[in-house]
């Protein structure tokens, strides 16, 4: 069952405009949502511009209530890109109008084993954008479907100055959900890589691969996605219904990357991993994926997780896009277009995600 709870205000607090859910079956609308004032080791960013993630979607409808009940009312957004408009005295990374991003973590307990190792992400203390126990002001946190937000400084993030930034805001969820990966496996130059779906998620995969200097292999259902693959970066594309183009690859993948979030025959994939090759999923299916432990055991195979990423990792990805140029294929909108980009977003009827204009807040 949904949680309802009132704005919390406090002293030292301000008001930011936004777009909030106020149940699981309401539109997103207007609406006015307290912030803290900077704290000594905090940054204050105006948000230029926020991209859509179907988390924010399934988050706003409740949909995750088992595990993580939306508390009303509901501010998403995780994939945060602006400007700095104050810093705390204790921040020493950033200053006034530097360009700063925030992704899907605003804190962690910062002392367990995994923040110490870089892995913020799987700190059981930590704290989501969204929706999340707010350990500085009460309630809950509010995402980047707003004009600011403020941060600790160890969460915020440096935006290279010659990337787009509305394509820059998906690389804060899209893009550190597939860079993570691609680096944890150490792809490189002259391994096989293959991209298995082409979403928002997987459409970064294909970039990130390609720059990385693999051979990259795109899987699709899809034969009008053949073009786009490659004007991506894709060396090859596969159509996976296609029982004979898919026998061509058996046994010479080092490395796949699962992008699908729908129910789909993962073992088909197993069987075109070389000896000791990996498949890591990043997608989250509904329903659990049937798994036949033979393709695995034969070749010392191995399937994975993974989940976004840690701080520092983040921001070797950013830096990489910067070097490469590399951001996110988008579609910008205003905020008040939010609710038909939902409806869209459940057709996949974007290429390859939605970034919010946010000045469109002010109008």
């Amino acid at each position: 069952m949904a949680r309802h709870g009132p704005w919390v205000y406090l002293k030292c607090m301000s008001n930011a405009k936004a777009f909030a859910a106020s149940s699981p079956t309401s539109p997103l609308a207007s609406t006015s949502i307290p912030r803290r004032e900077p704290k000594e080791r905090d940054v204050q960013i105006e948000i230029l511009f926020c991209g859509v993630c179907h988390s924010d979607l399934h988050t706003v409808r409740d949909e995750w209530n088992a595990v993580m009940p939306t508390v009303y009312p509901c501010v998403p957004g995780h994939e945060i890109v602006g400007r700095v408009t104050a810093v705390g005295s204790s921040v020493s990374k950033f200053k006034v109008g530097d360009l700063a991003a925030v992704g899907c973590l605003v804190g962690s307990d910062g002392t367990c084993p995994e923040c110490q190792a870089g892995f913020e992400q799987f700190c059981n203390g930590m704290t989501l954008t969204y929706n999340s126990p707010d350990v500085h002001s009460g309630g809950v946190t509010y995402g980047g479907y707003s004009d600011s937000i403020v941060v600790d400084e160890h969460f915020v993030l440096r935006v290279p100055s010659n990337l787009d930034l509305a394509g820059t805001a998906p690389l804060l969820c899209a893009g550190i959900t597939t860079w993570s990966p691609l680096r944890h496996w150490g792809v490189t130059k002259g391994q096989k890589v293959g991209i298995v779906g082409l979403g928002g998620l997987g459409h970064m995969g294909v970039k990130f691969a390609h720059a990385l200097g693999a051979h990259t292999v795109v899987f699709t259902t899809s034969e009008s996605k053949v073009e786009d693959a490659k004007r991506l970066g894709a060396d090859e594309v596969v159509i996976s219904k296609n029982a004979d183009e898919m026998a061509k690859h058996a046994l010479s993948f080092d490395f796949i990357l699962d992008c699908v979030s729908a129910d789909h025959d993962i073992n088909a994939y197993i069987h075109l991993l070389k000896r000791d090759g990996n498949m890591t999923l990043v997608g989250a299916p509904e329903k659990p994926l049937p798994l036949f432990s033979m393709g695995l055991l034969f070749k010392r195979r191995s399937v994975s997780g993974s989940l976004i990423g840690g701080i520092a990792e983040t921001q070797e990805m950013l830096d990489f896009c910067g070097e490469h140029n590399i951001t996110a294929d988008v579609e910008v909108i205003a905020i008040q277009e939010i609710n038909e980009a939902y409806e869209r977003l459940l057709k996949s009827d974007v290429k390859y995600r939605f970034s919010i204009d946010m000045a469109s807040l002010k109008g």
